[in-house]
């Protein structure tokens, strides 16, 4: 090994510890704490015994209400996932299409919501869609509900707020993704006698496959990992896997328990890793 060499992989090395002992504390070691506690026993007076036993698990697997928990967590991530695409799409393809002068304003002001706090939007949601809120208020003054509709305190709710606080994180992936596309491609479709829709289905929306992907696997990440929006929209009367760890850590005192639903909700979060994975590595091979 050369001198230049060595030097090199010295240099390197010497970059990437701080790296990884900050990693190690802020990361690793708390999750390894989490996976010790997890094994231990605990009850409702929050007496914590030091054991190595699966209870915890046990106690998860052997009850469907935790499954249909697990279930609903699920479906509110990919729901909120398909809802957030659906709106998000037009609004970034928009500005990446665009040649107006104010185009960076318009993308500033697409993430801006990203410098508000997701607490504060939620309350603002909680406004919007009370019973005497925006909402419910325009919808009764249009004369299409006689009665104020329940936006608040169900799924619906959590559902509406969800897929506005994360349109940013999708917004930003899908104007990173739109780097691969190049808009001759479309032209030459068009002059070869494709229409729009045909175009936009075999050239744009795969171009932009890699975006799409990206804010999924996030936006799918975020929002079975939420709890403030679910707790506060949700009045209470929804419960995912998030707010569950919550009320186990903090109401029942059972921490074994609690982190083995983490640790429960961290092996979802490995799943859908994989196969976006997966997906990824299927599209680039394309």
């Amino acid at each position: 090994m050369s001198a230049k060499t060595r030097s090199a992989r010295l240099t390197v090395l010497g970059l990437t510890v701080p790296g990884l002992l900050g990693l190690a504390v802020s990361f690793v070691l708390p999750l390894a704490w989490l996976l010790r506690m997890s094994f231990n026993r605990g009850d409702s007076t929050g007496y914590i015994e030091e054991t190595f036993t699966l209870d915890s698990y046990a106690q998860f697997v052997g009850d469907s209400y935790y499954w249909d928990m697990a279930w609903e967590t699920t479906l509110l991530g990919l729901g909120v996932t398909v809802l957030t695409i659906v709106v998000s799409y037009p609004i970034a393809l928009f500005l990446v299409r665009t040649e107006s002068r104010f185009k960076g304003i318009l993308v500033a002001l697409a993430v801006a919501p990203l410098l508000t706090s997701s607490v504060v939007r939620t309350y603002g949601w909680l406004v919007l869609l009370g019973n005497q809120g925006v909402v419910n208020q325009a919808l009764m003054g249009a004369g299409l509900v006689d009665q104020p509709l329940a936006l608040i305190n169900n799924r619906i709710g959590v559902y509406i707020a969800l897929v506005e606080i994360m349109m940013p994180y999708m917004i930003l992936c899908l104007l990173a993704g739109f780097g691969r596309f190049n808009q001759e491609l479309e032209h030459a479709a068009q002059s070869l006698g494709a229409n729009r829709w045909r175009t936009f289905w075999r050239i744009v929306w795969p171009l932009s496959m890699p975006g799409v992907l990206t804010g999924a696997l996030l936006v799918f990440v975020l929002t079975i990992s939420s709890f403030v929006t679910p707790r506060l929209v949700g009045g209470g009367k929804v419960f995912y896997l998030a707010t569950e760890i919550y009320d186990q850590a903090t109401a029942t005192l059972n921490w074994p328990f609690a982190a083995a639903i983490a640790f429960i909700l961290l092996a979802l979060f490995a799943v859908v890793i994989v196969i976006y994975q997966r997906a990824l590595r299927r599209i680039e091979a394309q």
